[in-house]
């Protein structure tokens, strides 16, 4: 039996995570908190609708849909993927899912986990993280990669969006003190092949 190589391109700019900062600006942020409606938000389910295991995640989340109020974070976060894309060259088609403005109370966290899998997910390809809250209104709370055998923690400054590929494993480590709030999204395309 004979192996044929195939040729591989190599991403040469291909990078696990991206983050541009104050891509939110603070009275913006003013404007998503104010929209925050406690007796609206839901704990946070798993991929999947499955109910909610405490033992992986532990979070409330408020839906962020399109509309005449928000429509302003959806094309703000486009044009930030677009830039983003360059880097991936991704095949994406858009948000196809809402945006969800997560929160995270004392001993909240979401372990290990991808964004990607089975079902609807599949379609994920990049992720997105935007940092709302004050970085030392909160203890604990960190965005964390795991890169092969390493741990990256991403930054914590306000406003700072990160967008990285949904394949990659990452947490939110448990808060310890104070409350975390983020905007958290997918961007889909065509399944990887």
């Amino acid at each position: 039996m004979s192996i044929h190589p195939f040729p591989l391109t190599p991403l040469p700019n291909f990078v696990e995570f991206l983050t541009v900062a104050s891509a939110i600006l603070p009275h913006e942020i003013q404007q998503i908190n104010q929209n925050w409606q406690q007796d609206e938000s839901k704990e946070a389910e798993l991929e999947g609708g499955r109910l909610t295991d405490y033992t992986l995640r532990k979070s409330n989340v408020l839906p962020i849909n399109p509309g005449e109020k928000m429509d302003w974070i959806f094309d703000r976060m486009s044009g930030l993927i677009g830039q983003v894309n360059e880097y991936y060259h991704f095949d994406l088609n858009g948000f196809y899912e809402p945006l969800q403005l997560a929160q995270y109370g004392e001993n909240d966290f979401f372990d290990w986990h991808l964004d990607f899998g089975a079902g609807a997910s599949s379609n994920r390809k990049l992720s997105l993280s935007i940092q709302l809250s004050d970085p030392d209104s909160y203890e604990g709370g960190d965005l964390e990669f795991q890169i092969n055998n390493k741990i990256i923690k991403a930054p914590r400054a306000q406003g700072t969006a990160i967008i990285f590929p949904s394949f990659i494993m990452h947490r939110v480590t448990k808060i310890t003190k104070g409350q975390r709030r983020s905007i958290v999204g997918w961007v889909s395309g065509a399944p990887f092949r």
